[in-house]
Order: structure tokens, then C-alpha cells, then sequence
């Protein structure tokens, strides 16, 4: 025991007094962070390694999970469409009939039996009614079916016109994947068209499309000028579904050539209220109902030439009647006097008369030639003329 103290306080004297304790020098010390920072380094790599497995793991097993969804829900809805076509005639009518045109496009590349029910005359009538039949008449009906009849360049049953195909067109309403798969299809096993020419859809599209110029009427052309102030007159329409407007061409006037106009509007188009050629006079059957304060239009054109617009007016009384209506007697009169009040007092333009009985047209080369006329017995008709009408009265 004694042997054991005197070796420890010994050992604790040389320490004390032989080998004092310093601190390490800086070098060692930056190795000793070095050191620490490589296997510090070290561990990241290993880490973001293994990270990397690891999702390179979770992303194949996701691909495998999104794969089998896919398969599922396209099964789920090929069931869906089974279940949906089980309906009752009824019941899938009345879901058709509420689908936008949009819709039914969406819904005919379902299926074939789908695409049989969507694409029916019947449904696309509705869409056709109620966007266009304002503006399309029987005019434009029958350059339809000259339309089909002379485009002799048909794919798939996509009217070529001018060097383009209605596909890009129609890939604004109809999936992309279901036209290309559908002409493939067309070119591989020659199957019924996608679009049957002549179909009511085909006419919708071809005209929200632009694809398809139409016949109609135009109020107040070449932006309103002033020599057409209040008139109506037939243009060939363009749709244009960039702008939701329309461009108007105008049969040439004598050696003139067609007068173009962008950005007609919706409000400024109607369909010819009359199936009469703008260059035929038309048979007035109203001259023995007008009475004054009746509107009506007349055909007007400058000369022979010309073909006919037509303007708006009011039937005026005589010289001779001092307009109390109790003793107004201008109705049995053969003459017929025909105001236009847009223009002002003391213009030539403002005041005519025509025989009541052997009215044909009237004028000459200075005043122009009054033709046909027709009675607007519809308020909608004299609302829309009034709602044209200039602010200041026209010379």
C-alpha cells in the first residue's frame, strides 16, 4: 500500500513539474476539422444516395400505382358509359337536348353508340336555332348545299376548302385525339365518316369555324356611312372566331369592286326577310293595308345597275289631310306617301310617293329607283330600326 502511494505521488510530481501541458497548435486543429468535414461529407453523399434510391423506389412503385388507376378508371368509365346508355330513351333524351355543342362533342368520343346519338340531326338543329337562325335563312341553306355539293376534295368527311381541311378547325369543339384516331381509323378500315356530309353538325361547325360563307343582310354597311344610313343590304358573312365578328363582302355597284367590311357585328346581321335575289324587284302584296304611321322598307338603288338594299320609313299622310286621325281618309287614296324622317327638313330624300295601285318600281337617275315594299308587322323588326337610328338628322 505504502509502495503504491509513493508511486502515485511521484507520477503526479513529473507531470506537474516535467511535462506541462500546451495547447495543440493551429495546424492540428484545422486537421481535426478536416477531417471531421470529409467524414461529414462523406455521410451527405451516402445520405442523398441513399435518398435517391429510396425515390427513385417510391417513383417507380408510383408509375406502377398511377398505371393501375388509370386502367381502373378507364374501366370505371366504360362502366359508366354501359350504365348510361341503359337509361330509357326518355331520360338520355332529355340529358342530350341540355348539353352545350361543346358537350355533345365531349360526349361523342365516348363511344361509337355515343357518338351515333350526338351527332344527330335532331340535337344540332336546337344549337343551330339558337345561335344562328337569326341570321341564317333559306338563302344561305342552299349555298350550303352547293357548298357540299362542289367541294370535291373529301377526307374523312372534312370539307377542303381553299387548300385547308376543317380538322384544325374542329379541334376547337372536338377532342384533337379523337378526329386523328377517327381518320386513321377511316383510312385503315374505310368506316363511316366522322362527320356525315351534309349533317346539321357539320353545318355548325363549318360556320363557328369560319369555314363556310354565308348569305345575309347587313344594317347599315361599310361601318355606317352615311350614304346607307337606316338601310339594309345583302352581303356575302364570313365568321371570324378570333373576334366574334364577321367580315362582309358587298356585290360590286356598277364597275365598282366588292366593298369589304371587318368586324361586323352581331347586332348589324339578319337573315333576308324576304328569299328574293338583291338585284330582283320585289311583288309588294301590302299596298292595300298601309295606312299612315305603318313602317315599312322599299327597295332602293341608285341605278339599273345597282343591286337593291333596303331602306326604313314611316307612311305619312297627304297635303290634303291635316293628320287628325278621325278624319284621316289617306288610306283610300291610290297614292301612297313615304317618309324617311332620318333626314332632314328639305332634303330630297325625305319625302316620296308611290300609285297605290300600279306601284312597280319608280325614279329616275338622279333620285334613284324605288322598288318593292314590304309592311314590318313585327316589333322587333321597327325596335331594331329604331335602335340604328343617326343621332343628328342626315342631309
Amino acid at each position: 500500500m505504502f509502495f503504491f502511494l509513493i508511486t502515485c505521488l511521484s507520477f503526479f510530481c513529473f507531470c506537474k513539474y516535467s511535462l506541462p501541458l500546451k495547447p495543440l497548435p493551429a495546424w492540428a486543429h484545422e486537421m481535426r476539422l478536416l477531417s471531421m468535414s470529409a467524414f461529414q461529407i462523406k455521410k451527405s453523399i451516402r445520405s442523398s444516395l441513399a435518398a435517391g434510391a429510396i425515390e427513385i423506389g417510391f417513383s417507380k412503385m408510383s408509375m406502377k400505382m398511377m398505371n393501375s388507376s388509370n386502367f381502373k378508371a378507364e374501366e370505371g368509365r366504360e362502366e359508366e358509359t354501359s350504365m348510361l346508355l341503359e337509361l330509357p330513351e326518355l331520360i338520355l333524351d332529355c340529358i342530350f337536348e341540355r348539353l352545350p355543342a361543346d358537350g355533345l362533342c365531349t360526349m361523342a368520343s365516348v363511344c361509337r353508340a355515343m357518338r351515333e346519338r350526338c351527332t344527330s340531326d335532331r340535337l344540332w338543329r336546337r344549337h343551330i336555332s339558337h345561335k344562328w337562325g337569326r341570321i341564317i335563312g333559306p338563302s344561305a341553306h342552299r349555298h350550303w348545299y352547293w357548298h357540299l355539293a362542289s367541294a370535291k376534295d373529301c377526307s374523312g368527311g372534312f370539307q377542303r376548302r381553299g387548300g385547308g381541311s376543317l380538322i384544325v378547325s374542329l379541334s376547337r369543339l372536338w377532342p384533337l385525339s379523337l378526329i386523328t384516331s377517327n381518320l386513321d381509323n377511316a383510312k385503315r378500315k374505310k368506316t363511316t365518316n366522322l362527320l356525315p356530309i351534309g349533317s346539321v353538325m357539320s353545318l355548325y361547325i363549318a360556320l363557328e369555324t369560319g369555314k363556310f360563307s354565308f348569305p345575309a343582310q347587313v344594317y347599315n354597311r361599310e361601318n355606317g356611312h352615311v350614304g346607307f344610313m337606316l338601310s339594309c343590304y345583302d352581303a356575302e358573312l364570313c365568321y371570324d372566331p378570333r373576334t366574334d365578328t364577321f367580315q362582309a363582302r358587298y356585290p360590286p355597284h356598277g364597275r365598282r369592286p366588292d366593298a369589304i367590311e371587318n368586324g361586323v357585328s352581331w347586332d348589324r346581321i339578319r337573315a333576308p326577310p324576304i328569299d328574293t335575289s338583291p338585284h330582283d324587284l320585289h311583288i309588294s302584296d301590302c299596298l292595300d293595308e298601309l295606312r299612315p304611321g305603318d313602317h315599312f322598307e322599299i327597295q332602293w338603288r341608285r341605278n339599273k345597275e345597282f343591286p337593291y338594299g333596303w331602306w326604313y320609313g314611316v307612311v305619312g299622310h297627304l297635303e290634303s289631310c291635316n293628320g287628325n286621325d278621325n278624319y284621316c281618309f289617306c288610306h283610300q287614296s291610290d297614292t301612297v306617301v313615304l317618309e324617311f324622317n332620318q333626314y332632314s327638313q328639305g332634303s330630297q330624300w325625305r319625302r316620296t310617293s308611290i300609285n297605290r295601285r300600279h306601284h312597280r318600281e319608280e325614279g329616275n337617275e338622279a333620285d334613284g329607283f324605288y322598288g318593292g315594299i314590304r309592311k314590318l308587322c313585327s316589333e322587333d323588326e321597327i325596335t331594331t330600326w329604331r335602335r340604328l337610328w343617326p343621332s343628328v338628322p342626315l342631309e
